[in-house]
């Protein structure tokens, strides 16, 4: 083979290399917006109604979630600007869904001691086990799901979604503010 047949032979893989690339790249964006498709069914709902003997929305378990996972930075409280920015929800929306969740009676609400026109949202005992329960089940999906799977490959992919979790959040409050930013991507 001469120079020109080893160029021309190394250019045509490398362009098979980059179709299968994208090819994968293709198939990962269309698997997300099935995954997308089975959660917004959400089963959790069902499953904590037998675990708890209670119905639950769905927005109450987020919300308990979002304050569960408590300060960002020290001496943050956790208010419905938190919640909201957490759950990249507008604020009045926030506010009615932690309003709904408060009267649930999975949180409670404090006068803030940075801010007494403020109030501070914390968890009640109810809440405490609502969160304990969505996680037992959130976990008992995951590992289903990944049940075949080499522990190895399990852990990867916990910590590669992980990080593609955060990296969306991070790109949700990016577009938010700048919609045009994914646009010109």
């Amino acid at each position: 083979m001469d120079n020109a047949d080893a160029k021309q032979s190394t250019k045509a893989g490398e362009e098979t290399e980059n179709q299968d690339h994208v090819s994968v790249l293709d198939a990962a964006g269309q698997a997300l917006f099935r995954l997308g498709r089975f959660f917004s069914k959400h089963p959790m709902r069902e499953q904590l109604m037998q675990q708890t003997g209670k119905a639950v929305e769905v927005s109450r378990i987020m919300v308990a979630e979002a304050v569960a996972a408590g300060p960002d930075e020290p001496g943050q409280e956790m208010t419905v600007g938190v919640v909201a920015s957490r759950l990249g929800i507008d604020p009045s929306t926030a506010s009615r869904l932690v309003m709904e969740t408060i009267n649930a009676g999975y949180l409670s609400r404090a006068t803030s001691q940075a801010d007494s026109r403020r109030l501070r949202l914390e968890l009640t005992g109810a809440g405490r086990e609502l969160v304990e329960a969505a996680h037992h089940y959130q976990r008992v999906v995951f590992e289903y799901v990944t049940r075949e799977w080499p522990e190895q490959e399990r852990q990867e992919f916990a910590r590669l979604l992980s990080k593609f979790v955060a990296s969306v959040a991070e790109t949700h409050a990016i577009v938010t503010s700048a919609p045009q930013t994914l646009a010109q991507s």
